[in-house]
């Protein structure tokens, strides 16, 4: 099964800066559409391609920050406060699940697919015990519910908890 509706009418994307990687992850777990530029990316190339794709841009830099209208200076340093204040100044309510999720490697649509389409490579033990998988569009990756989605869940509740 294909992602269907955004969680959002007019879901806003992202562009995220160097000094903004963990906080581009998170986005994604969240359902965003979410880009990051590695270090080195000049900041003209930001600006350029936040603009072209419709894309806010997400910064620490100060100077960056003043380039436009849909540039955005975070302030904090801590994930979890970066995620509430960009959540918050946008006034975005998103779900703590991780049913729109997106790739959180390669920014890729997760789509559902059988044990079967990916039995060449996930443990078996995995195969046997998943109740289902998702596969990125873009790199391929493979996700199934365990714990480690159970701690990205606990982390999205939390920030969820604090817009409220």
């Amino acid at each position: 099964m294909e992602n269907s509706a955004p969680p959002f009418a007019h879901q806003p994307r992202f562009l995220c800066d160097a000094m903004l990687g963990s906080l581009a992850r998170w986005l994604r777990f969240f359902g965003f559409d979410s880009v990051y530029l590695e270090p080195g990316t000049e900041d003209r190339v930001l600006e350029e391609q936040a603009r072209a794709e419709g894309r806010w841009l997400l910064t620490k830099d100060r100077e960056l920050a003043s380039v436009g209208p849909r540039t955005m200076l975070v302030r904090a340093d801590d994930l979890e406060e970066q995620l509430i204040e960009v959540f918050g100044r946008l006034d975005l309510r998103p779900d703590s699940t991780l049913e729109m999720a997106r790739c959180s490697e390669c920014n890729g649509e997760l789509v559902e697919v059988t044990g079967k389409e990916v039995s060449d490579v996930v443990p078996p033990h995995v195969l046997a015990t998943a109740p289902h998988f998702r596969r990125c569009t873009g790199c391929r990756r493979v996700y199934w519910p365990g714990s480690h989605g159970d701690r990205i869940l606990e982390r999205m509740t939390a920030v969820v908890s604090k817009l409220i």
